[in-house]
């Protein structure tokens, strides 16, 4: 007499249970929810037509279990998850975190859900995750910057999938591009501080062969001093993330060993809120002795005792317009030949750290 296994039919109870442990399917759902397996696949796939009431059942007991809907099987007919790869360089800077924001409030109204990979800025890991990114063949991926290695680049070019790249507009994109010119933003900062008479300027910042951002605004900016027959007078640079300690440490060794400075340009914000706060502690006339600005126009730099000059890096814009591109291509809503260069315009704000016009 042949063998039969017996089937048990487990209570929704029981399979919501710790002991219940085998990984769940349409047919657990269907049963718990007394509703056809094809059924729970149209309500689960939002196809097809379905009572209300149906429908309400099958994502009842779906919810109850802690059913999670098989991706990868519908992936493999269109080649595609509803993921968005998006690639930063850094998760503790703050300027990040905010583009994320942007991209989140566009993408939450459609089917793409944002993954995050973080690079720490260097080249060799941004290769590695654009690699693992690209494997689940996203609807779409959208990294910081315009510089990457060569296989990185080739990487996007065949992904066969819509690419932004953020943040900055000063290059060749793979596809698309949606950021603020750094190079103009470095020269309209150096115009605001010639305006006021400032002549004796120091820069700090970071080093700079990796964060290609800082170095072409430290580039604008000094062409603009070049131009009006000024140089540098001294520069501080640092490495590792931005930091107020930095800022206070770098500010009190370029003003030690370069005291006749009447400004200093710092590469972002953090750095030059801790060079601020070093400065009124040290009793320096701010602005009326001593010039300084920043960039990326970070809410925190509303909580100082002044507010710093700086520059607004459009972030949650920035994010917004790049997971809008994606989410176009990926509803077919845009041509995908169309003109995906997006330029921002930053606006320079002079806070209380820049003396009036001259």
């Amino acid at each position: 007499m042949p063998h039969t296994q017996k089937l048990t039919r487990y209570t929704l109870a029981e399979r919501s249970s710790p002991e219940y442990r085998h990984q769940l399917t349409l047919r657990d759902v269907s049963e718990a929810s007394g509703v056809s397996e094809m059924t729970v696949s149209r309500v689960l796939r939002n196809r097809g037509e379905v009572s209300d009431k149906t429908r309400e059942k099958v994502l009842l007991a779906a919810r109850q279990l802690g059913y999670v809907p098989n991706k990868i099987a519908g992936a493999l007919a269109s080649n595609r998850v509803n993921l968005v790869g998006v690639i930063i360089p850094s998760l503790s800077n703050m300027v990040f975190p905010e583009v994320m924001m942007g991209i989140s409030k566009v993408l939450d109204g459609t089917p793409l859900q944002p993954v995050v990979g973080v690079t720490d800025y260097v080249p060799e890991k941004e290769e590695k995750v654009i690699f693992e990114m690209l494997s689940w063949r996203p609807s779409g991926l959208i990294i910081a910057g315009l510089e990457h290695t060569d296989a990185a680049r080739r990487m996007m070019e065949n992904a066969g999938v819509p690419v932004v790249e953020i943040m900055d507009v000063d290059g060749p994109a793979v596809d698309a591009a949606v950021g603020i010119s750094h190079t103009r933003a470095g020269r309209e900062t150096a115009k605001e501080i010639l305006k006021r008479g400032y002549r004796k300027i120091g820069f700090l910042g970071t080093k700079m062969p990796l964060d290609h951002r800082a170095r072409k605004r430290f580039e604008g900016f000094e062409a603009v001093l070049r131009e009006n027959g000024l140089s540098l007078e001294a520069e501080e640079y640092y490495s590792g993330g931005s930091a107020l300690g930095k800022g206070r440490e770098m500010t009190a060794n370029i003003l030690k060993k370069n005291k006749d400075l009447d400004f200093l340009y710092y590469s972002n914000d953090m750095i030059g809120a801790g060079g601020l706060l070093y400065c009124l502690e040290a009793g320096i006339d701010v602005p009326g002795k001593l010039g300084l600005a920043g960039f990326n126009g970070v809410e925190l730099i509303d909580g100082l005792p002044r507010k710093l000059a700086t520059m607004d890096s459009c972030r949650v814009e920035i994010g917004k317009a790049a997971a809008q591109i994606i989410a176009s291509e990926a509803d077919g809503s845009v041509d995908a030949a169309a003109d995906k260069r997006v330029e921002l315009s930053p606006i320079f704000a002079p806070g209380d750290t820049l003396r009036p016009m001259a």
